[in-house]
């Protein structure tokens, strides 16, 4: 029993792909804009380089997980067969395509059609890499706290959650004028209220699966503390981030690395709770 903190290498490869996939399909929104200027176009694609960091960092922690690099090879040998080898193989490809063609338009090697068509695809490859997250977990028939439509809705909902703020705060950061995307922060309150609808029903459910040695409702005993915080912490950050635009202004780049953070914080609760309600059983008792 306890909040899943041991598995944070899985929380942090999980949480920051997510974000990441989420983040660079608001960035990927900006670019496909018809009326940008070719200036303004770089800069958006320099600040993918925040976008690239973090994946980066989340494929550290997954391999911290493995205990050993050659261990996420050896996973590959099953692409097709393997959950795991598909979603190694898969967060693999987006961050290839992504970094290549990142690599590529900072040099201005990438004619604007070609651009196109590798943000199309780098986002296709990023919403088959966050379904491939999911089906890792929910195609343990042994692990009934994660075989349900709860785990990719989970992840999903995240990547909705984060990565519009991490758009958002790329944005900024690079000095680029973000009001023609001030609904994003409804993107995410909209995730936020479908998150804490599913987590209510969620934790209504954890009653009725049990074990003959454990109540899947006592392998986290905080957890409507923990949703609560949770919860907390969400709404702070998206107060911080509307607050300045009611006032018709740009939220300050401090202001929205703080908001991120908070972001960050409340989805890694989530993702411990997650990890925290593994059980392995041989025959479970749903009800």
């Amino acid at each position: 029993m306890g909040n899943g903190w041991h598995e944070w290498p899985l929380m942090i490869f999980t949480v920051f792909g997510q974000c990441v996939v989420g983040g660079f399909i608001v960035l990927a929104i900006a670019l496909l804009r018809s009326e940008m200027t070719s200036t303004q176009r770089q800069r958006i694609i320099t600040a993918m380089v925040g976008l690239w960091i973090l994946m980066g960092l989340a494929f550290v922690a997954s391999t911290l997980h493995l205990g050993s690099p050659l261990r996420a090879f050896n996973a590959l040998n099953r692409i097709g067969h393997s959950a795991l080898s598909n979603e190694i193989a898969s967060g693999a490809l987006f961050f290839a395509v992504g970094g290549v063609g990142w690599l590529l338009a900072m040099v201005k090697k990438m004619p604007p059609a070609l651009l196109r068509v590798w943000l199309v695809v780098t986002a296709l490859l990023g919403l088959v890499f966050v379904w491939m997250m999911g089906r890792v977990y929910d195609s343990i028939d042994t692990v009934p706290t994660w075989f349900s439509l709860w785990t990719p809705l989970g992840f999903f909902l995240t990547m909705l959650i984060a990565g519009p703020l991490l758009g958002y705060l790329l944005l900024r950061a690079v000095g680029f004028q973000v009001c023609a995307m001030r609904g994003l922060p409804m993107v995410t309150l909209v995730a936020l209220i479908i998150s804490l609808v599913a987590g209510l029903i969620q934790g209504n459910e954890l009653a009725g699966i049990s074990s003959s040695v454990q109540q899947a409702a006592a392998l986290v005993p905080a957890y409507g503390t923990l949703m609560a915080w949770r919860v907390v912490l969400l709404l702070v950050a998206l107060v911080m981030w509307i607050i300045p635009q009611l006032k018709n202004r740009q939220p300050a780049v401090p202001l929205l690395s703080l908001a991120f953070v908070l972001v960050l914080a409340g989805e890694m609760i989530a993702r411990g709770i997650f990890y925290g309600l593994h059980m392995t059983v041989g025959m479970a008792i749903a009800g």
